[in-house]
């Protein structure tokens, strides 16, 4: 299966070519690290977007649910190897994936 290269040791990234903006993977992300952004220049008039890289837990669940396989999560060997780790699922990613979720996935003031 083709992976597409980490660009600059992500934990996660989107191949915005292949998005077609269904909010899937924003759905599916317990940590709150994903909301959809609104993008006249996107068919459907928003794009994803990784508003809290920092917080992802690396469990895969973005990609794995990707009808488009247009967004991939660090290998955790790789991104370990390279001096990284990912995050633990703290209350605070919950609460922010909550109101996120009550904003249609949509970006809010209050998701930050």
């Amino acid at each position: 299966m083709f992976k597409m290269e980490n660009p600059g040791d992500q934990p996660v990234w989107v191949n915005t070519d292949n998005c077609k903006a269904c909010d899937i993977c924003v759905s599916v992300c317990p940590a709150g690290v994903l909301a959809m952004k609104y993008e006249t220049s996107s068919t459907l008039g928003a794009m994803i977007s990784i508003e809290h890289p920092e917080s992802c837990i690396g469990c895969n669940d973005c990609e794995l649910n990707c009808p488009d396989f247009a967004i991939y999560v660090a290998d955790k060997k790789e991104f370990k190897a390279a001096g990284h780790s990912f995050a633990k699922l703290t209350d605070e990613a919950k609460a922010r994936q909550e109101v996120i979720a009550a904003n249609n996935y949509y970006v809010t003031e209050g998701a930050k």
